[in-house]
């Protein structure tokens, strides 16, 4: 069945790949984005299908959403699924600068919602973060607590969660939370990978990484989380559905990471550590997630943390035209 898709950040990272997939799934969809992060060039496959349609616009003002939610309306019809994807993304970004999360997060996903609850919109799909756990010792589950983010970027999402608890009480019929790892991929914008295939373009002498390369996360690549998102919100009808989306097993090192760049970009290229078990403050060094929630709803990635990785650097690296040969 056809339906009308909004997506707000729909230039971005993930964003522009889920344009992709629900076009490619014969859906209507619109997208809005103040290209902070987000990039024309992600779109342009996007901008010739008939069923896509773009509006600029600055969501972290209600008035710029409820225009932009409008126009999208006017263009195809009543508004069925907003995924709200628009947020700061660059963790050290809001450590220099809180208002970088309270703008681009925070207000974005107030806005949204006065500009659903104005349009009658009455499904919201949310991008939240395994960021809003915080730093802790066990085991990352849907239901652990007390959630402690350490950073601003995590207390943005966290915040944005409970405005759409909230609204799922009042006008919302049904909202799914997913709670990501780190993803990997094409179009990029920031992120390990993403900065030591940039550094390593040059061929230099050493590849600085910060940290010791101890950290170690889980990693998914973004043709599986897409295909975990839209799988979520086929598949889960609670009010309120919360998933962690992840590899299934261990997670990867940063060293690993480097190593691997190094061998597909750079061959022969040292690899110089900073030293400290983080890479800069509000980051998260290690963490373990459980995915058992939507493993028993009935969805599991096909790649590991480390096959994800492996594939992203190869994305990357095809479309920068560095895979050393």
């Amino acid at each position: 069945m056809t339906q009308h898709h909004l997506i707000t950040g729909a230039a971005g990272f993930i964003g522009s790949h889920l344009v992709d997939r629900l076009l490619k799934d014969g859906h209507k969809v619109s997208g809005l984005d103040d290209f902070s992060l987000g990039r024309e060039e992600h779109l342009v496959e996007a901008r010739g299908h008939t069923r896509f349609f773009f509006q600029q616009s600055d969501l972290s003002s209600p008035a710029n959403a409820v225009t932009g939610f409008e126009a999208c309306a006017a263009k195809f019809g009543p508004i069925d699924l907003i995924w709200h994807l628009a947020a700061n993304s660059n963790i050290p970004a809001g450590v220099a600068d809180a208002n970088v999360d309270f703008r681009n997060t925070l207000r974005t996903t107030f806005a949204t919602l006065e500009a659903a609850k104005c349009g009658g919109v009455r499904k919201l799909a949310f991008a939240s973060t395994s960021a809003i756990y915080g730093e802790r010792s066990d085991i990352l589950k849907e239901d652990s607590g007390p959630l402690l983010p350490i950073s601003n970027y995590g207390a943005c999402k966290l915040a944005s969660e409970g405005l759409l608890s909230a609204a799922a009480e009042t006008f919302l019929e049904r909202i799914w939370v997913f709670r990501f790892p780190n993803v990997v991929g094409p179009r990029s914008t920031h992120g390990a990978i993403h900065d030591f295939i940039g550094a390593l373009a040059t061929r230099p002498e050493q590849l600085s990484v910060l940290g010791d390369g101890t950290q170690t996360k889980p990693y998914l690549h973004i043709s599986e989380l897409i295909n975990a998102m839209c799988f979520i919100v086929a598949s889960a009808t609670d009010r309120r559905n919360v998933f962690n989306i992840g590899p299934a097993h261990n997670g990867t090192s940063v060293a690993f990471m480097a190593e691997q760049a190094v061998a597909r970009v750079s061959p022969g290229t040292a690899v110089v550590y900073s030293g400290g078990d983080r890479g800069w403050v509000g980051d998260v060094p290690r963490f373990r997630y459980s995915t058992e929630k939507l493993a028993a709803l009935g969805w599991k990635p096909k790649l590991s943390s480390n096959e994800a990785v492996i594939q992203a650097i190869d994305d990357i690296a095809r479309q920068n035209k560095l895979i050393h040969a």
